[in-house]
């Protein structure tokens, strides 16, 4: 077999349920099967994932590893193949007819995007009702402007690893990515291929999978695994903020990508997990500092007379259920007719408080 233009790869652990409909829907793909690899990689399932995969030799390649997380299982993947052009796929998940064609097109087109994302199905399983989650229009994402990095911010949550495909020379720049990221290892890649110029396509590509054992998915009520997804995300955001630095994409546009969803995250974990008041009060100076520009004197006071001291006098998990009730009752109203807008001009964001 001569070298594939395009490896398609795909990450598994215990997914004895799913993974052959995902292997069907990428050996229906209408590319040449010359030109295209199929590699499982077995993240260390004690399931009948592997015997399943074997069925579909020697047509597709199967990797077996340790158990090592989802980070591990494409660092395994990503150097076990030399196709210049990598493209992902959950086990759970699964791809449309023609979904192949229209991605490697796109990268041919634009030979200087780094990589090709698009829309996406929601599948919910328990219910069985099905979604679109797509952009209105197709359009090229860049971090090279804080404005620019803000709209990637706004496209980054359709970049979903079994919608993103992603050219090799990206991904050499970035792995190995940190193994530490047990889940939410496509965001290292992802974030790359933006700082790259990506293309994120309108029309849905895949169907997305939601079930009880995503990798995301954690009971409320399950306080251990709350704490360990929110140790992650906290985690994550540090090292993708290293990663862009590397990658020499501007200090203000990391700032306008990163800081908005890097700050929820923080507020999560001290909402959830508790926390010290002095972290609470700092996170909330400082996304009131990056967030409103040229605030009014009345603003001012009410962030420093009254937010302020509450999160100094209120357990975090206290103030932010405070925090929520004053969201949802939308009595920024009031705050605004006795204290003025946030802003002297008019601005576009949303502010809580």
């Amino acid at each position: 077999m001569t070298k594939p233009t395009v490896s398609a790869l795909i990450d598994t652990y215990n997914h004895e349920r799913y993974i052959e409909q995902a292997i069907v829907s990428v050996l229906e793909q209408d590319f040449p099967a010359s030109d295209m690899e199929i590699l499982v990689v077995d993240d260390g399932s004690t399931d009948r994932t592997p015997e399943i995969v074997h069925k579909f030799a020697p047509r597709v390649r199967l990797l077996r590893k340790k158990n090592g997380g989802q980070a591990s299982a494409f660092n395994a993947g990503i150097a076990a193949t030399d196709a210049p052009i990598v493209a992902f796929l959950d086990a759970d998940d699964w791809w449309v007819p023609g979904k192949l064609s229209a991605v490697i097109s796109a990268l041919e087109r634009e030979p200087e995007a780094a990589g090709v994302g698009h829309g996406y199905y929601e599948f919910h399983e328990a219910t069985e009702e099905t979604r679109i989650c797509a952009p209105r229009e197709t359009k090229f994402l860049s971090l090279t402007t804080p404005d620019a990095a803000h709209e990637a911010l706004l496209a980054w949550g359709r970049l979903l690893t079994s919608a993103f495909t992603v050219r090799r020379k990206t991904l050499d720049r970035i792995t190995p990515i940190p193994e530490s990221l047990f889940f939410c290892a496509d965001a290292p890649i992802a974030l790359a291929a933006m700082a790259g110029g990506a293309r994120l396509l309108k029309e849905p590509l895949c169907y997305y999978r939601r079930h009880s054992d995503n990798l995301d998915a954690v009971d409320p009520k399950n306080t251990a695994k709350l704490r360990r997804k929110c140790e992650m995300n906290e985690r994550m955001f540090q090292l993708l903020e290293r990663q862009l630095v590397r990658l020499d994409v501007p200090s203000e546009s990391i700032a306008a990508l990163l800081y908005p969803p890097w700050t929820d995250a923080i507020r999560l974990n001290l909402r959830t997990c508790g926390g010290s008041r002095l972290r609470a009060f700092k996170t909330e100076m400082q996304s009131f500092r990056s967030e409103v520009k040229n605030p009014t004197m009345g603003y001012l006071l009410f962030k420093y007379g009254i937010v302020g001291p509450a999160t100094l006098l209120l357990p975090p998990r206290r103030f932010y259920q405070a925090r929520d009730w004053y969201a949802k009752r939308n009595l920024r109203r009031f705050r605004e007719g006795l204290c003025g807008p946030s802003t002297v001009s008019e601005n576009p964001k949303r502010h809580d408080q």
